[in-house]
């Protein structure tokens, strides 16, 4: 690359800018077929994304990529078959540009309401994950917006080529290729560009570990949607059904460990932690998940002591961090305590504990009787999420279509004039 980073950065904004308000006029008819044709290429491109990223899990290994980051970054059969149903699913949605609601007539004759507009350019910087390409691009585009894409080095291959198809996507339904932009350096400059340019972005939403949030949210002077972490719960309280809330939590910790809505500390009723911990803990010292254990878990299993960092930690890999607790009132107390307001459960058959459980914990998403895993967009069904907020302006929880947008005020008269009677 010739120019710059800085100056690439602005022609890359300036372009999406630009492109904003092309998409931001589209019909939907228009933004599903662009859609529909980027899940056509997908699949008919199906080797050149495996090739790609067998390019991308090669360098990782070479580089000493952890594990939890190598899986989030393989591109499997089965993850090119969910993206294009991802696709397919956010082509479905309805699309939410341009409703407008509460229209209501004022003393004064106007009419006010709202009318949802998109938010215009959303940058986006993730790591490890290509598949955030696809849920990032799909969502940007139905809800009327630009982006601008900035994935990890360790993916470019993958992203290169997943973005390809997305172009041919664009150029079917006759929108400009701005509309979806992936950065194709990987000097990390380009992330001190995008967080820095409130006259071409909008928004932006880090997706990534910790540094790269904190980094994101210190240095931007855009507004950001983010998590931290996620350090999530479940708590099986005196009152649960045992064979149940042993698959919730087994679900829970070990569908896959590197996503944030893995269960990361089981909290246990001091009450049924006798009768519910000895085979829990088979059952995942069984498929090799490390036990980090209070005192009081100690004295039922053999677990490594856990530390006050344990309950801090959001691991992303096979070890679970295990509490035993008075009652209900301290595990709240623990999880608004240690949480990172991600994402907690309550295994319960009393409907007075999961009321308040639901109630007083201060989560994006709180769950009765159900695994934590199922915090994301597709299951929410959103098609797809942009990211999980954990911030309270905006938008919380999984972002969809909604949440990449915003509302403003549509007033409707006919002459009235302030201050004056009407004619």
């Amino acid at each position: 690359m010739t120019e710059s980073v800085l100056d690439y950065m602005t022609r890359l904004g300036r372009a999406a800018r630009a492109a904003s308000r092309i998409i931001g006029r589209a019909s939907t008819a228009q933004k599903n077929r662009a859609l529909q044709a980027a899940a056509n290429a997908l699949d008919a491109s199906r080797a050149e994304l495996t090739a790609a990223n067998e390019l991308d899990l090669a360098a990782g290994r070479a580089n000493g990529l952890e594990p939890a980051l190598l899986e989030r970054l393989a591109l499997t059969p089965e993850r090119i078959d969910g993206m294009i149903v991802g696709l397919r699913q956010v082509a479905a949605l309805p699309d939410p540009v341009g409703a407008i609601r509460d229209m209501s007539f004022r003393p004064s004759g106007i009419q006010v309401g709202k009318m949802r507009v998109p938010l215009g350019v959303i940058g986006i910087i993730y790591e490890s994950r290509p598949n955030v390409t696809i849920d990032a691009a799909s969502l940007c585009l139905k809800s009327g917006n630009a982006t601008i894409l900035r994935g990890g080095s360790e993916a470019i291959n993958s992203n290169r080529a997943i973005a390809a198809c997305i172009q041919q996507g664009l150029a079917e339904a006759d929108l400009p290729a701005a509309v979806v932009q992936v950065v194709e350096t990987t000097d990390r400059a380009a992330v001190g560009a995008l967080i820095t340019m409130p006259e071409y972005v909008d928004v932006i939403v880090p997706r990534g570990g910790r540094g790269l949030i904190e980094r994101v949210s210190r240095d931007a002077r855009v507004p950001v949607i983010k998590h931290l972490d996620g350090i999530c719960h479940v708590y099986v309280s005196a009152h649960a059904d045992l064979p149940k809330a042993q698959r919730i939590a087994f679900n829970a910790k070990t569908y896959r460990y590197g996503i944030c809505g893995a269960m990361e500390t089981l909290l246990v009723d001091q009450t049924v932690a006798k009768d519910f911990l000895p085979s829990m803990a088979a059952q995942f010292r069984e498929k090799g998940v490390e036990l980090r254990g209070c005192e009081r878990t100690r004295a039922i299993i053999d677990a490594v002591a856990a530390t006050e960092e344990d309950w801090n930690t959001e691991y992303l890999a096979p070890i679970l961090s295990i509490r035993v607790v008075d009652g209900l009132d301290q595990a709240i107390e623990h999880i608004n305590q240690y949480g990172s307001h991600h994402t907690d459960s309550i295994v319960s058959e009393h409907q007075g504990d999961t009321r308040r459980f639901v109630a007083e914990v201060d989560s994006s998403s709180v769950m009765i009787n159900t695994p934590t895993c199922f915090a994301d967009g597709f299951e929410y069904g959103l098609g797809a999420e942009i990211g999980i907020s954990t911030d309270k302006l905006h938008a919380r929880g999984p972002v969809g279509l909604e949440g990449l947008t915003c509302e403003k005020y549509i007033v409707v008269g006919d002459g009235q004039l302030r201050g004056q009677a009407s004619v």
